[in-house]
């Protein structure tokens, strides 16, 4: 019995002594939780939040782009574009080949490229795929590959309003024509929020809102979306059978200046991924300049008769056809004779035009150009628009005040000519060209009426049957225009290149739309303006009276037409 006594007390201690160090160990624990539980707290999930809150953009859509009737010509649609955590991704480097694979990238490439990035955390893999290879991509479950919304930019119709449209960047941000010019009004404004994000980065949890987003505004055009189709299908026809290089048509509302439509080619696709160069995205109705040709000529002629040097009547004698100026000789295509001042515009008589010019003041002749807006921008607010050239009277040479009357020695753009016709056929009101819908647009008088009523009966006769531009005609309608044809400028000097033009308004007896024909670098047989550029006026402005319900003004032509055999 003695000899148990002191190991039965030496074990009694050791389990004591166990039993209070576990309580020890258990008390020490149980004050670690509550101070990490409860006094601690705040610190413990800042921690946390700082390795799973994140500030999360939210975007915004950018607004529409619409005709006058509400119908699109740029749309943004919902999108999901493709990222990458680099580190977490290369962890998981056996599943590149499947991802580069879908993403139809080199393989290396994406490794070497997440290499480079391995201390980011944001990395993107491709911006703005279609849906069908987003849900390729999610069903492969890779490790730190992630989805974000976006917004990908469409153009409904394609080239047709292309160059007047412009198109945006990878970014939504405008990068060309009125997409640019109106970058901060359609864009708005994202958003941002704080979320809790798993460790594969799926939000669990929105925190809060930081910002809220704003989406842009939509953006309502002057534009008729089917006028702008029908007169971008009569200029590709008619450059491509006339072997021209280019082209542009302008149509105008005369009674409050809105642009109807204003079409170019060769035009470009904006909805496709590779841009064409910077040539081809050019607004030639707005960027390019030409030199005028005869269509200029009603301007000369209005001079003379606003100053009381001729009525339409008067008579001049063209004889034989050519006059010397300066030791430069002025041809009419023919010998014309005696011609009354509406002759002048029905035949279009150089000789008799530059006599014309050189009768009177030359500060005279240049101050109707100048009201008339041959020489300064029209104010559209278009990124790139030429005021063209047109210089100070003080500077003419005898030679350049003739030429300037038959459209050499100034240069223009096919929208400038269209404002000023519009003036004509509006009783002298010249307004700006206007592109959005609601914006001011005064009329400023730069002519008197009866005058521009007298020139608008003169232009009559060019599409009666003595003139130059009875192509131009449209049935049940009175139709005043002016036939253009001028020889452009090459490195060295004229060169037997042309451009040919039409310009006019309709109906005669209540003007009602403007239409301007310009056709560029045209070589070989057929280059004048009533045998190329006056057809594409008369369809173009006949789709425009009957889009607009103008009723005719000629009737009894069309009855004749109609019951004729």
């Amino acid at each position: 019995m003695s000899s148990t006594g002191p190991t039965n007390s030496g074990n009694r201690g050791r389990l004591m002594a166990t039993a209070i160090l576990m309580s020890g160990i258990a008390l020490f624990m149980i004050g670690w939780a509550v101070k990490l539980q409860v006094m601690e707290t705040e610190f413990l999930q800042t921690q946390g939040e700082a390795r799973y809150l994140r500030v999360v953009s939210i975007p915004t859509v950018r607004g529409n782009i619409l005709d006058r009737h509400g119908e699109a010509l740029a749309v943004s649609t919902p999108v999901e574009s493709v990222w990458a955590h680099p580190g977490e991704l290369l962890q998981a480097a056996d599943r590149l080949p499947e991802l580069a694979e879908l993403l139809g990238v080199d393989r290396e490439a994406v490794e070497r490229r997440l290499t480079q990035r391995a201390q980011r955390e944001f990395v993107w893999l491709r911006r703005r795929i279609n849906p069908d290879l987003a849900d390729q991509i999610r069903a492969l479950a890779i490790p730190g590959v992630f989805f974000q919304k976006e917004y990908r930019r469409f153009y409904p119709t394609g080239e047709v309003a292309a160059h007047l449209i412009g198109f945006t960047n990878i970014d939504d941000v405008g990068q060309e024509g009125l997409e640019l010019a109106y970058n901060q009004w359609l864009m708005g404004q994202p958003g941002s929020k704080r979320v809790i994000q798993d460790r594969l980065g799926r939000v669990v949890e929105n925190v809060e809102l930081v910002k809220e987003a704003r989406p842009g505004r939509d953006l309502r055009l002057t534009v008729d979306r089917r006028l702008q189709y029908l007169a971008f299908r009569e200029l590709k026809a008619a450059v491509q059978n006339s072997e021209a290089r280019s082209g542009s048509v302008v149509v105008m509302d005369v009674t409050n200046g809105d642009v109807l439509a204003l079409a170019n080619f060769p035009g470009f696709n904006p909805n496709a991924n590779q841009r064409v160069t910077s040539e081809g995205q050019r607004n030639r109705a707005l960027t390019d300049v030409f030199e005028p040709g005869s269509i200029i000529k009603p301007f000369a002629i209005a001079a003379a008769l606003e100053s009381g040097l001729a009525d339409p009547d008067t008579r001049l004698d063209t004889t034989p056809g050519t006059m010397r100026v300066s030791g430069h000789t002025i041809r009419d295509i023919r010998n014309f004779g005696e011609l009354s001042v509406t002759d002048i515009l029905t035949k279009s008589s150089n000789v008799g035009v530059a006599e014309l010019a050189l009768s009177m003041d030359a500060e005279h002749l240049w101050g109707v150009y100048s009201r008339f807006g041959f020489g300064t921008v029209t104010g559209t607010g278009y990124p790139g628009e030429s005021s063209g050239v047109l210089r100070d009277h003080e500077r003419w040479r005898k030679l350049e005040q003739a030429t300037l009357a038959y459209g050499y020695g100034l240069s223009t753009t096919p929208l400038q000519m269209a404002r000023a016709y519009a003036a004509l056929a509006d009783d002298g009101r010249l307004r700006q060209p206007r592109l959005i819908q609601d914006s001011d647009n005064r009329a400023q008088a730069v002519m008197e009426p009866r005058l521009a009523r007298q020139m608008a009966e003169m232009l009559e006769t060019v599409t009666g049957p003595e003139g130059t531009g009875q192509a131009a005609r449209v049935p049940g309608y009175r139709v005043a225009g002016k036939t253009g044809t001028s020889r452009q400028v090459g490195a060295g000097g004229y060169e037997d290149r042309y451009s040919a033009s039409f310009a006019g308004f309709a109906p005669v007896s209540r003007p009602r739309v403007a239409v301007v024909v310009v056709l560029n670098d045209l070589v070989g047989q057929f280059y004048y303006g009533g045998q190329v550029a006056a057809p594409v006026f008369g369809n173009v402005m006949e789709s425009a009276l009957r889009l607009k319900n103008i009723p005719p003004d000629d009737v009894d032509t069309l009855l004749a037409r109609e019951l004729k055999p």
